[in-house]
């Protein structure tokens, strides 16, 4: 698997996570707030995974910003969140600058990885 489908999969079940930190009103409904755990706790093993081979800045940066605009869409659907033409320029440029970094980005080989080869490559 890929570190980039590490990350796709990460992020959703970060914004699981928050889904269920919304509906957990304050950790007073139990299945909501020990779903909420899990996935926070699956999502960062799979970004964990995602950081071996992308950089940890982009990491970082999509991580952030795909959720932040999955987490939106679904505060509108869900929550009735209001949707203000501001909001949504906002977001859109969220939305820019997370595929323009996808797009710009490449999965990178450890530094370990790299010395390992130049050694097999000098005998």
């Amino acid at each position: 698997m890929s570190g980039w489908s590490y990350l796709a999969l990460g992020i959703l079940f970060e914004v699981a996570g928050t889904f269920c930190l919304k509906l957990s009103s304050g950790f007073a409904n139990l299945l909501p707030s020990v779903l909420c755990f899990v996935f926070f706790v699956i999502a960062l093993s799979l970004i964990n995974l995602s950081a071996k081979t992308l950089d940890i800045s982009i990491v970082y940066a999509v991580w952030s910003g795909a959720g932040i605009v999955l987490i939106t869409c679904l505060g509108v659907l869900f929550f009735a969140e209001q949707m203000s033409p501001g909001r949504l320029f906002f977001i859109a440029l969220i939305l820019v600058g997370v595929l323009g970094l996808h797009s710009v980005s490449t999965e990178t080989v450890s530094k370990e990885t790299r010395e390992q080869a130049d050694v097999h490559t000098a005998e």
